[in-house]
């Protein structure tokens, strides 16, 4: 896993994927959003980008790093 990249430049690199906002979001777009994309070379990748900048970078996180990141928030 470690030859993928670690960002996309653009977020619509990763279509078709759903994006979906944090529950604790306000809908001032001040949050982040994730992604799972099911196809490509990012399959099984966890997907984040600014909301307040859809089409800019993503970062992409393993699941267990992510999965990490979000309990150590907690």
């Amino acid at each position: 896993m470690s030859s993928l990249p670690r960002h996309v430049t653009s977020s619509t690199m990763l279509r078709p994927v759903r994006w979906t906002r944090s529950s604790r979001s306000t809908g001032m777009n001040n949050c982040v959003e994730t992604a799972r994309p099911h196809t490509g070379p990012w399959a099984g990748q966890v997907a984040v980008r600014d909301s307040k900048n859809t089409p800019g970078p993503a970062l992409l996180f393993t699941q267990e790093s992510w999965e990490q990141f979000v309990t150590a928030l907690r």
